[in-house]
């Protein structure tokens, strides 16, 4: 199915195939990209982004924290989602904006030039996982998670999800399904690609920021939740914390929001518990245009 989707790539549609940069490209061969990933949903006049403005607001922001320069402006961008969704015909899937140093680098480490960027129209499909809503099992990852101090944790950019591929891959290996990386103090962090939320006595707890990304879906369950009536805490959170809470559950882009059914050892009772439920029909309703409250959070691209 890839094979007939169009990239826009530096100002211009091209077929997929055909969106390409060389090997040694300082991008790929020195992991110098940023990019974000956005869903797109089925609106009451056509398909609207799931908040763009924050997602773009961050990829400056990436940006600014590596000392790179973007050659296109928020603008130019938002109308580059738009022509990716008309060109591919989307509903319902993801966008994914990448931003990269295209110029080749055999040995040099500080390129001059702007990044090139490209912006990947992705229609829904069964494998792309959008929308599941099967509990997980989780574990603690033997890795870390990287320290603000080595890197910029806050930038999504691609070199940091190394650390996130191989706690994927040890959690695999062990039998589950997520690994949640520590912080080198020993606190909880997030998982791969995945924000982590607890739930204890009926408060709504995530590990606060500083050593975590700014992930866009979950901020928008701490904005959301208190309309549910559901008291939030971002706090530093502990491995025993995270073993003895009620409930658990991981939120990224594509789900939104997926229980968790066993920690480790810990298997967890009812799942999804009783606040994991009330938020994820809220976050549905957000993302369908059925909560007139968050309006705002979706921008029309069709």
């Amino acid at each position: 199915m890839f094979e007939d989707l169009k990239v826009w790539m530096n100002g211009k549609m091209v077929p997929w195939n055909e969106a390409n940069v060389h090997v040694l490209s300082h991008g790929f061969s020195r992991g110098s990209a940023i990019f974000e990933v956005f869903g797109i949903h089925p609106g009451p006049s056509g398909p609207v982004a799931f908040r763009m403005d924050r997602h773009l607001e961050r990829l400056f922001r990436s940006a600014e924290l590596l000392g790179m320069e973007m050659a296109y402006d928020e603008k130019q961008l938002t109308q580059a989602v738009v022509q990716s969704v008309a060109a591919n015909r989307i509903s319902r899937g993801l966008i994914k904006l990448m931003a990269f140093y295209g110029e080749q680098a055999v040995i040099s480490l500080i390129p001059n030039s702007k990044l090139d960027v490209a912006v990947c129209g992705i229609p829904a499909f069964e494998d792309l996982g959008l929308d599941q809503a099967a509990p997980i099992d989780i574990c603690f990852s033997t890795y870390r998670k990287l320290h603000p101090a080595t890197a910029p944790v806050e930038a999504k950019a691609c070199a940091n999800y190394l650390s996130g591929m191989l706690a994927r891959k040890d959690a695999k290996n062990r039998g589950f399904d997520v690994g949640i990386l520590l912080t080198l103090e020993g606190f909880v962090a997030e998982g791969s690609v995945e924000s982590i939320f607890l739930v204890k006595d009926g408060v709504l707890k995530t590990p606060k920021p500083g050593n975590i990304l700014r992930s866009v879906t979950r901020l928008s369950i701490l904005e959301a939740a208190p309309a549910a009536g559901i008291k939030v805490c971002e706090e530093q959170i502990t491995p025993e914390q995270l073993m003895d809470a009620d409930e658990v559950f991981v939120c990224h882009t594509g789900a939104k929001m997926i229980p968790v059914k066993r920690i480790e050892n810990r298997v967890l009772g009812e799942v999804p518990g009783p606040v994991t439920k009330t938020l994820r029909r809220l976050m549905d309703d957000i993302c369908n245009s059925r909560d007139n409250r968050f309006t705002s959070w979706l921008q029309p691209v069709g």
